[in-house]
């Protein structure tokens, strides 16, 4: 008989990006999350933002032009708040498909951030 183990997977998506500090206003100043950490004391390339259980690294990469697709599943309330928080903002997002209507913000570069409405 083999014993199962359970162990945690923890991820933390990387989004490439052209320029750190834009990104880093985009995701702080209007998206409202908070930089953990930022490598070389804040004037590396490489940083990370986190709002509630959502954590993303953000790298400043020369010849890495990829772009992601970010899932973000939020509670109706969660989901309320943040879309009231894209308009005061005036955060350009659409509408969009994606296996359910979500809210779809993206990037400076690209990355998109799809945040899927209730069914």
């Amino acid at each position: 008989m083999t014993s199962q183990t359970t162990h945690r997977w923890y991820s933390r998506p990387v989004l490439f990006v052209s320029d750190i500090q834009r990104a880093l206003h985009f995701y702080v100043d209007l998206l409202g999350f908070e930089k953990q950490w930022h490598e070389g004391d804040g004037a590396g390339g490489v940083c990370q933002v986190t709002r509630s259980d959502c954590e993303i690294i953000l790298c400043e990469h020369d010849t890495r032009k990829d772009k992601a697709r970010l899932f973000v599943e939020l509670t109706a309330d969660g989901l309320t708040d943040f879309r009231r928080e894209v308009a005061e903002r005036s955060i350009p997002s659409k509408m969009t498909w994606w296996g359910y209507d979500s809210l779809q913000i993206e990037d400076p570069d690209g990355n998109e951030l799809l945040f899927p409405l209730p069914g």
